[in-house]
């Protein structure tokens, strides 16, 4: 079997992109972690960063969060990043934790689920494919959101279980198997350079 053959499930990383006290992200994290699961062509690992103790300036070398949060970045061929929205744009502790990896992201697809008020989180994942890019990351255009006021979600900031988030997820996990696979294949075939 060539590499571009290769139907081994992708390793996906869900990263959970807030750390805040009282957050939803979590909740959400796991609920669309529990839908990617029930695919035969997905290996899901949630990375939750309210589990890595990363430090505020980033030190001449790694501490070994910072080793560990980059490991399971390097270890995945996509992922998946759930973010609130803040002030229009997403949170530091995701910034930091996007910091602490660089090689490890290279050619590789990424896909977001944000949720936020009114906006769906939006802004925030427009901000965040300005700077996957820089990271030669390769976003997915379909995006999952839910608004905080609306009925997407319950009162535990669970997302409403209508059928359409499904569908959602579906068309974003499609896309993220598709350019993963691609992506793997190629990055098997030579390294990726910058």
């Amino acid at each position: 079997m060539t590499a571009s053959e290769d139907t081994t499930a992708l390793r996906v990383a869900v990263i959970v992109g807030s750390t805040r006290k009282g957050r939803v992200g979590d909740v959400v994290a796991h609920w669309f972690a529990g839908l990617a699961r029930h695919r035969e062509d997905l290996d899901v690992d949630v990375v939750d960063l309210a589990d890595f103790d990363l430090p505020g300036q980033l030190p001449a070398e790694a501490t070994d969060d910072m080793a560990r949060l980059a490991a399971r970045i390097g270890e995945s061929d996509a992922f998946v990043v759930v973010t609130p929205e803040y002030n229009r744009s997403f949170p530091a502790s995701l910034k930091q934790a996007i910091d602490v990896a660089y090689d490890e992201w290279h050619g590789k697809p990424a896909g977001f689920v944000s949720y936020g008020c009114r906006s769906a989180g939006l802004y925030a994942v427009e901000q965040l494919r300005c700077v996957f890019v820089e990271l030669h990351v390769v976003t997915m255009r379909d995006t999952v959101s839910f608004d905080l006021f609306a009925d997407d979600v319950d009162e535990s900031g669970r997302p409403a279980d209508d059928g359409e988030a499904a569908s959602r997820v579906a068309a974003m996990l499609d896309q993220l198997v598709w350019w993963g696979r691609a992506l793997r294949a190629a990055r098997a075939e030579r390294p990726y350079v910058t």
